[in-house]
């Protein structure tokens, strides 16, 4: 089986050092499995002498993600109210992938305001990876622990359970 080329999109730096240690961490551990690149980009700013508008700053931050997302990609949204699947369909789900020939998956973060409405149609998938509400920083680490169990239960290597 081809091996997979994961992007994985995010608005915002990792600031916190627990943060970045998980996060190096599940960069590594998936790195027998998949090519993997993690792309930050900056969030909007606060404009126009502290006035700051939600929409503005999704829409300033969609067209910096629209820069970096390939045209040839299987692009995932993360967002709260996108497609929750348990691991195992996960692991399906990217499997599948594959096995039609698309080894390439952009996965996308948005900031802490979310992402904008427009990223979140153009997705082949919205997917939330729990009802519950994280911090934006904390999907990331989230996501790259479940891209490894997900990998550990596509080779039926033990760790998912």
């Amino acid at each position: 089986m081809p091996q997979i080329n994961i992007c994985i999109l995010a608005v915002g730096k990792i600031k916190e050092h627990f943060y970045q240690t998980g996060i190096a961490h599940y960069s590594i551990r998936v790195k027998p499995y998949c090519n993997l690149k993690i792309t930050e980009l900056p969030e909007a700013k606060w404009k126009n002498k502290g006035r700051f508008s939600v929409k503005n700053a999704l829409q300033e931050e969609a067209a910096a993600l629209g820069r970096y997302i390939r045209e040839d990609a299987h692009v995932v949204a993360l967002a709260a109210e996108g497609r929750q699947m348990n691991s195992e369909d996960f692991a399906f789900y990217l499997e599948r992938l594959l096995i039609a020939g698309q080894p390439k998956v952009d996965f996308i973060i948005g900031g802490p305001s979310g992402l904008d409405e427009g990223i979140k149609k153009k997705a082949d998938l919205c997917l939330s990876l729990s009802s519950l509400t994280f911090p934006h920083r904390m999907v990331r680490l989230v996501l790259l622990e479940q891209l490894y169990r997900s990998f550990k239960i596509i080779r039926g290597e033990p760790y998912h359970k």
